[in-house]
């Protein structure tokens, strides 16, 4: 009886660790019959268990895709990338007839030796560009070995994505643009560099839990920061961290006119969860008074645009001559004025300090602007790559401010406190997701 009892429980330990074992689905196979090409001529082949991609001339960039969609999933997969090489890794992605002529799009794992070191990043592909560089997680910048065989884990549930390269965690995202697509294994374009010519990347292990998937992620931390893209809306990160959004997408309450006590009736509109400058309506500020803080604001600007977000505002237009001025992070189509002095670039403070190598994403494309503000401290940041950084109230600031437009200005810019300005420059612009956390 005691060795039947034994067996029993032999039996049922072997069973409980079959019913848990990770059910992951091999995405490689013996061939490519469940892939298919897309977009360019890149060659991709199966060798000893790898998909290798190799590089081509004059062919855009490639990807080579599953014909399976998927929603949430784990996956994971290791990769060795030619030095000289960027790829990536698309998840979630597309590639429809009406969306830029069947260009894959969506969101992408950055493969990235370089000194920039952005492996296990979040660019979104043909669409807004860089979701989650890692200049703000240093320790993933140094996760990514070159040279070698690079291990990633995605795992993509409802609107998180979270990405780890070699263990080490490199991306938290928050985004709800897309929700299902395929995975597609990019070998990126050379152009007509024939030094290129032949350049290899090669994936292995690549694996994918799609059933039940809630069961076998990795608990949450908040190692790194979270980066989240819900428009006008907060994630639950963001509400246990004291994030509070400025504008709720549907009125104008929490503003007004810079120049009264009442919103503006005319020039600025909120259409589709945005506030439009449409036509000369002036500033607006907000009601309230911000001290240390971290600002995030999306906008959006058409071709020859100029606008501004400015903060240390003191609204008190019946004592304060200068009460609609404040430190300003410049927000213009650089495009249109190739000419403008460096100090009035975009994620610049304007006439005072040029913003550091700005990657705005263009006239018709949401930007992300960031003000961190610590004390005299003060950061601007532009999709999430820091800009600007400076020390209020120093000689060196007031050295700034007697050689700018500002020199008659006691005190600019050293306000203790003050309104967050949006800026009516004469030119169409949009912002939205207006969120701050009182530091």
């Amino acid at each position: 009886m005691k060795n039947l009892t034994l067996v029993i429980i032999t039996l049922t330990l072997l069973f409980n660790s079959c019913q848990q074992k990770e059910p992951w689905i091999d995405l490689i196979g013996d061939n490519l019959d469940n892939w298919e090409q897309l977009n360019g001529n890149a060659e991709y082949k199966i060798v000893d268990g790898t998909i290798e991609g190799s590089t081509v001339l004059r062919s855009p960039n490639s990807f080579l895709c599953t014909k399976d969609h998927f929603t949430d999933f784990i996956l994971e997969f290791d990769v060795l990338v030619d030095p000289e090489m960027n790829s990536g890794v698309q998840i979630r992605s597309n590639s429809l007839p009406d969306y830029l002529n069947g260009t894959v799009h969506g969101y992408q794992v950055e493969i990235d030796p370089s000194e920039r070191a952005w492996s296990g990043g979040i660019y979104d592909e043909s669409r807004r560009m860089w979701l989650y560089p890692l200049d703000r997680n240093p320790e993933g910048k140094e996760a990514f070995i070159d040279g070698a065989f690079n291990h990633f884990r995605v795992e993509a549930i409802g609107n998180s994505i979270r990405i780890w390269c070699n263990g080490i965690p490199c991306s938290d995202l928050i985004d709800d643009m897309t929700d299902s697509g395929f995975i597609g294994l990019q070998v990126h374009s050379i152009g007509n560099d024939s030094s290129r010519l032949g350049k290899k990347v090669i994936w292995k292990n690549i694996r994918i839990i799609k059933d039940e998937v809630a069961s076998y992620v990795t608990p949450y931390s908040k190692d790194i920061p979270q980066n989240s893209y819900l428009v006008n809306s907060l994630s639950e990160r963001e509400k246990q961290e004291g994030w509070r959004l400025l504008f709720d997408g549907s009125t104008s309450d929490g503003w007004r006119s810079v120049n009264s006590d009442m919103f503006p009736e005319e020039g600025w509109l909120i259409e589709d969860g945005k506030f439009v400058r449409n036509e000369a309506g002036g500033d607006i500020i907000t009601t309230d008074v911000f001290t240390d803080f971290e600002l995030i604001i999306d906008f959006k600007y058409e071709h020859g645009s100029n606008s501004g977000i400015k903060y240390f505002v003191s609204g008190d237009m019946g004592n304060d001559p200068a009460y609609n001025l404040g430190c300003e992070y410049q927000i213009i189509d650089r495009r249109a004025y190739d000419d403008l002095p460096g100090k009035e670039r975009i994620a610049g403070v304007y006439d005072l300090i040029e913003p550091v190598s700005p990657r705005d994403n263009g006239p018709g494309i949401w930007n992300r602007a960031r003000v961190v503000v610590n004390g005299q401290n003060v950061q601007h940041w532009l999709n999430n790559q820091m800009t600007v950084e400076y020390v209020r109230g120093t000689e060196k600031w007031r050295e700034l401010v007697s050689n700018s437009k500002f020199n008659d200005v006691p005190g600019f810019g050293e306000h203790a406190e003050g309104h967050i300005l949006l800026q009516d420059h004469g030119a169409k612009v949009s912002f939205r997701s207006i969120k701050i956390k009182e530091l």
